[in-house]
């Protein structure tokens, strides 16, 4: 497509070159008018021009024109069907006829106005031999006629344009056809400015690269970031030509869309020099490689699609590729991708996804997302993946109900193989009869190879994946428990290389009825061996936890079983202990984040906790405990370094920006919070979890009584007068001999069988009455096997049990508590407002 400067192009001066340079806003629309001349320019159109039959069909009549030439030359407005001029010809015969500007001088009537020796001219047919519509005429620049490439992509223009007439058929007066066939070609221009480096770009190109008009800025590296690093000096040098690429210059590159999409882009471009002769402007158009090199060679075909597939790391990538790589270029109306998995096909992708354009069969073996159906019901694919070669069935041919109507015009079966075995198959169908040309069978059995290798290496991608997952499920908890007084919710996210499994972990032990524990934490590395290390220590903080050691204590004990454990790795932790009835919290941190808190009013602080050596350093080190008060509404929110950290983001910076999105998150949905500071992190670089609690503070505010029991003969007296006493004072003196009963069976075998103190706790929440028996032993009561007539023991716990709602043991620092809930029938809430919350050791 040969061209030589500017003054052919007709282009006008860029409104980018009169921005600012500093401007970083949106820049005004393209109109439409300009990038369709930008267009045409590129294959060699100074003048197009649509041709339709008259009244009578005794004439042509010219009903729209486009291009950089209209005011300097025209064509005729109608030109007789009998008469000897290329449209009439065209529509006449039906074949495109291509003009130079010696054979143009041949035609009496029906080139442009006036005549210039450098014109030349092509006349394409709209319409087959069944109908003819019209005529598109396109006036060319060259002398020499148009190139091949140029006549194929105007044989594409001219089926568009016949398409946009078809919709309007019938109607009184013929709408815009030359732009909207163009737009639907999907060619964008663009206008670059060397010296300041801004860019005018129309939309069609910002939808290419996969950029919003509105986050367009006007400035080239805009669209530069999402080319592939490997085609950015190819693209520089349009950027920035020297003095040296003056003229025109063709190139293709790779774009990552938003989606993850990699998409070729072909990019011609005319270097324009100034007087100086130095580079001034670089005009040029970009379209989709399928668009201009419909019926390219399939060597570069293959090209695309082996680097694409490299690329293609899950079954849904590589499914996506194939889709890419054979829907558009093929013309194809349906493309299906199904694994073979021992004698069954699960569908990975199907193009249209819409259920209603596959076969009734198919909708009948629906699963969940796509269809999964036996080879068995299949004779046509069983027949195909036994033999391994690709089945190519013209238009009517007879198949099997599972078939039909996927490929009403033609229908290609596409065993994939991979290394002596078959990975699955592909199916293509057309709807209108589709003829198979050496070229594109060629294309088929390349493309089948080359899937198959990458399905069955995304297919082991996948699995590994499946097994990380399953790994990190299994060490982190199913679900978070129900806490009363306030809602936690929990997020955890792989990160996006090698082995999707770490060593970040969290996890919500509720101690109590009142009391929660929060621990997040992360073990050094990424890797099964810093997974199990973290699946060792989230067990053993829950155990410690459980048994009721203080929180220092808790993460001292850790440390020391990680420090034993002679193991390279360490750990960083953050526990906290929060008391849900009166709303206080302990903080314990150990070379970890410090939490953040976010205040009902909005405020957010990170919380001063006095830090400690990370665990499995040093066995003595010390976790000193930080306190803090909580209101109700308050949010908490403990995180990884993956969250706030990363090589292009400083730690401080991470922190600020976390905080500033937790004040702008709403409380009232946890779980939306939660996912609103986790924002956009892909790729991540690390692992990401993140531990969120909204304390509301308990509704149903319970009153404690407590009792320490003597040692003395008449000691389970005593211990049931208090129980007594406590029930009249609360008014439920409706439990009043169930309490009595179970109070004299444990503390009864507190004193017997332990050494040490023992006490009694009561509580009364709502309709409970929960009876608690503290000791000195940590061996939990056991009831006995058989009980006869002859058992001197053993009857208590089982009379326990009867009288009680629920019971049970729990381990507790220094020894156990046997617990025992009894359900107050009719209570009345305001009998147990009315009395005293609390009450501890010695007589009411």
């Amino acid at each position: 497509m040969p061209h030589d400067g500017r003054a052919r192009t007709g282009v006008s001066e860029p409104r980018a070159r009169e921005a600012d340079a500093s401007d970083t806003g949106s820049p005004p629309p393209v109109p439409e008018a300009v990038t369709s001349e930008r267009a045409l320019t590129f294959v060699g159109a100074a003048l197009t021009a649509v041709y339709l039959p008259g009244a009578g069909n005794q004439e042509l009549r010219l009903v729209e024109t486009a291009g950089s030439a209209r005011c300097e030359y025209g064509l005729p407005d109608r030109l007789p069907l009998s008469g000897d001029s290329p449209a009439a010809h065209t529509f006449r015969t039906g074949r495109p006829l291509w003009l130079t500007s010696e054979a143009l001088a041949s035609y009496s009537t029906g080139g442009p106005t006036p005549p210039r020796p450098e014109t030349s001219l092509a006349a394409l047919p709209l319409g087959t031999e069944r109908g003819r519509l019209g005529c598109l005429v396109v006036v060319g620049d060259s002398a020499d006629g148009f190139e091949a490439e140029q006549r194929r992509f105007l044989e594409q223009y001219a089926d568009a344009v016949l398409a946009v007439l078809r919709t309007g058929t019938g109607r009184p007066a013929p709408s815009p056809l030359l732009s909207p066939a163009l737009r639907s070609l999907c060619v964008g221009s663009f206008v670059i400015t060397p010296d300041t480096g801004l860019i005018e770009a129309d939309e069609t190109l910002l939808e290419l690269a996969g950029i919003t008009p509105d986050d367009f800025d006007g400035k080239a590296d805009t669209l530069l970031a999402h080319a592939l690093p490997e085609d950015m000096h190819a693209l520089m040098s349009v950027l920035e030509p020297s003095t040296q690429t003056v003229g025109r210059r063709e190139l293709e590159f790779r774009v990552r869309r938003p989606t993850g999409e990699m998409r070729w882009l072909s990019l011609s471009c005319q270097v324009a020099a100034g007087c100086d002769g130095r580079p001034e402007q670089v005009l040029g158009v970009v379209t989709a490689t399928s668009v201009l090199r419909q019926s390219a060679d399939d060597v570069s075909r293959i090209q695309w699609l082996t680097a694409a597939l490299d690329d293609a790391v899950t079954v849904r990538d590589v499914s996506r590729v194939v889709v890419t790589a054979l829907g558009e270029p093929l013309g194809a109306d349906r493309v299906a991708l199904a694994e073979l998995q021992d004698d069954r096909l699960a569908v990975t992708v199907l193009d249209p996804p819409e259920p209603a354009a596959w076969p009734q069969w198919w909708r009948s073996e629906w699963r969940s997302e796509w269809p999964d159906a036996p080879v068995s019901a299949l004779p046509t694919l069983q027949m195909a993946l036994r033999d391994g070669r690709m089945d190519l069935w013209s238009a009517g041919a007879a198949l099997e109900p599972g078939l039909a109507g996927i490929g009403a015009g033609g229908l290609a079966v596409l065993p994939l193989p991979a290394k002596g075995w078959v990975a699955g198959v592909c199916l293509v169908g057309w709807d209108q009869p589709h003829e198979f040309v050496p070229e594109e069978r060629f294309l088929l059995t390349a493309t089948a190879a080359l899937v198959g290798q990458a399905l069955k290496r995304a297919r082991a991608h996948d699995a590994e994946q499946e097994l990380a997952t399953m790994l990190q499920r299994s060490l982190l908890p199913r679900r978070l428990p129900e806490l009363p007084g306030g809602t936690a919710v929990a997020r955890y996210l792989p990160a996006k290389r090698g082995l999707q499994v770490g060593g970040d972990w969290y996890d919500v032990i509720a101690l109590s009825e009142d009391r929660v524990a929060l621990v997040i934490g992360d073990v050094q590395g990424h890797s099964a061996g810093a997974a199990t290390i973290m699946g060792q220590m989230r067990t053993a903080i829950r155990a410690y936890a459980v048994e009721g050691h203080p929180p220092d204590v808790v993460v001292s004990h850790a440390n020391r079983l990680l420090v034993g454990m002679e193991t390279d790795l360490f750990a960083t932790c953050c526990y906290a202990e929060l008391d849900m009835e009166e709303g206080n919290a302990l903080f314990v941190r150990a070379g970890h984040l410090a939490p953040l808190l976010r205040h009902p009013d909005g405020r957010t602080e990170e919380v001063q906790v006095e830090g400690g050596l990370p665990l499995g350093i040093l066995a003595d080190a010390e976790f000193p405990m930080t306190t803090c008060a909580l209101a109700p509404g308050t949010v908490i929110v403990m995180v990884t370094d993956g969250l706030v950290e990363a090589v292009d983001l400083p730690l401080d910076e991470g922190m600020d920006r976390t905080r500033t999105a937790l004040a702008g998150a709403d409380p009232a949905d946890p779980g939306e919070m939660a996912d609103e500071l986790l924002g956009e992190l892909d790729p991540r670089e690390d692992d990401v979890a993140l531990l969120l609690l909204r304390y509301d503070g308990m509704k149903t505010r319970p009153i404690r009584a407590g009792w320490a029991v003597w040692r003395l003969p008449d000691a389970v007296m005593h211990a049931r007068r208090f129980t007594a006493r406590a029930l009249r004072r609360w008014k439920v003196e409706e439990v009043t001999d169930a309490a009595l009963l179970v109070v004299s069976e444990l503390v009864t075998n507190g004193l017997v069988h332990t050494q040490g103190p023992v006490r009694v706790d009561l509580m009364l929440r709502g309709d409970r009455v929960r009876v608690s028996v503290s000791d000195c032993s940590p061996r939990s009561p056991a009831k006995p096997v058989i009980v006869d007539w002859d058992a001197t023991g053993g009857r208590g716990l089982l009379l326990v049990e009867a009288m009680s709602e629920s019971f049970g043991s729990v381990p507790v620092a220094g020894g156990k508590q046997v617990w025992s809930e009894l359900v107050v029938p009719h209570c009345d809430q305001a009998h147990a407002d009315s009395g005293p919350r609390t009450q501890r050791r010695g007589l009411p």
